[in-house]
């Protein structure tokens, strides 16, 4: 006895929508604000510096917890992993890591002339430098515009940024390393580095970084 041909085309369609969904199912998101994909690091498969990271898991959830109201989508690392090999320039236009601020804690942002989200929070990331930066603290906002230095100068000298330091990377390395991590979907990407280098927590798109809200969020990763 044979089925039928009808059972056999509806058997056949149904193969079809059950592979779709088991390939959709294994390379979507992996992690928090990954994007599809996007590889998920293990401790197993980590190196030296990210299981370190690893053991700040309680750290991260802790700088999570903090992260209400006008910051909310800052979600906890999951895991926390090393971010001391990002490369990027300096303000004086030299090469340098996130490990040559071991000691700092870092919320980096990472942004583009050419993203509205980006241009709009620039104040209010200028206005948390002001009031928060020192020596434990800092914000560094890392432009990603391909070409010259002429187009992103500009536009923060037109806003009156004042504060913030002037970190750089027209090669877009920065942004497709945290890509392959599956920590950034576009800009802005914003990440709050411990002084050892460790991602304690992360987010995909702007915030009112000048709010109480972000101020409560940048004490408690002070606090540990």
């Amino acid at each position: 006895m044979f089925p039928a041909p009808r059972h056999i085309l509806l058997a056949a369609v149904a193969g079809v929508i059950a592979g779709a969904v088991a390939v959709y199912v294994t390379t979507g998101p992996k992690g928090n604000n990954a994007p599809s994909g996007a590889p998920q690091a293990t401790v197993a498969d980590a190196g030296p510096e990210d299981k370190v990271c690893s053991a700040k898991a309680e750290a991260a959830k802790k700088v999570g917890a903090a992260a209400t109201g006008q910051v909310a989508a800052m979600m906890a690392a999951d895991p926390s992993q090393s971010l001391k090999d990002l490369a990027f320039n300096g303000p004086d236009g030299k090469p340098m890591t996130i490990g040559d601020q071991k000691g700092r804690t870092l919320l980096v942002n990472l942004w583009a002339t050419w993203c509205a989200p980006c241009r709009a929070e620039m104040p209010a990331l200028d206005a948390l430098e002001r009031e928060m930066g020192g020596e434990n603290f800092e914000v560094m906002a890392i432009n990603v515009d391909t070409g010259d230095d002429t187009k992103p100068k500009k536009f923060l000298e037109e806003i009156g940024i004042a504060s913030l330091g002037y970190y750089r990377d027209n090669t877009l390395t920065v942004f497709n390393e945290l890509k392959r991590r599956g920590l950034a979907l576009g800009l802005p990407v914003t990440l709050l580095i411990d002084g050892d280098g460790c991602l304690l927590a992360n987010m995909n798109g702007p915030a009112e970084w000048a709010s109480p809200d972000a101020k409560k969020l940048i004490e408690a990763a002070l606090s540990l």
